[in-house]
């Protein structure tokens, strides 16, 4: 499966001119009946996470606290809380709280005080066939302050690593949800 590091799409309601950082990878999965919707997406998205990038969140996790800055309840997996998580605005999961969500995008994310940043799920239909649909992961950050690029600056190139692993795992759980349907 391919994943594409692409320009950041203008069907995105995210306007990438108000941040500092931003990227965005797309992969394609098969959907002829139109039947993945985002919650599946999002629950996907979640439970794709490389098992590598524990350690790399749970270091994070030991660390930021020192600075002010918010951690994730970790009573439960990511997976167990996505299954009751409906992807509705204002909803919150961990560190990703629902900002907006569209017949075809849902956005999330944080703000705290370095940083703010939003995570967009965008699934659109493939222009060239007909069966497949596009699932673009878009990230943007804004800066709030110098600690907030130092702190960026580390986790910038495991960010672009983790998206792009993220994105075709979440394709893959698209493919074992749509397959458990059938």
């Amino acid at each position: 499966m391919k994943v594409t590091k692409v320009k950041f799409p203008a069907a995105s309601t995210l306007q990438v001119s108000d941040y500092d950082y931003s990227d965005s990878y797309q992969g394609k999965f098969y959907d002829a009946e139109n039947s993945i919707g985002l919650g599946d997406i999002g629950k996907a998205f979640f439970a794709s996470a490389p098992g590598w990038t524990k350690f790399l969140f749970a270091l994070r996790n030991k660390i930021v606290p020192i600075f002010g800055l918010k951690v994730p309840d970790t009573g439960k997996s990511p997976e167990e809380i996505a299954e009751n998580f409906s992807f509705e605005p204002n909803e919150s999961m961990g560190l990703f709280k629902v900002f907006a969500r569209t017949e075809k995008e849902v956005i999330m994310g944080e703000d705290d005080q370095h940083l703010n940043f939003r995570i967009s799920l965008l699934k659109e239909a493939d222009p060239t066939e007909k069966a497949m649909k596009n699932l673009t992961i878009s990230t943007t950050v804004e800066f709030n302050n110098r600690f907030g690029k130092l702190y960026f600056l580390p986790v910038k190139p495991f960010h672009q690593l983790i998206v792009s692993a993220m994105l075709k795992r979440t394709i893959k759980q698209i493919g074992k949800r749509e397959n458990s349907r059938h």
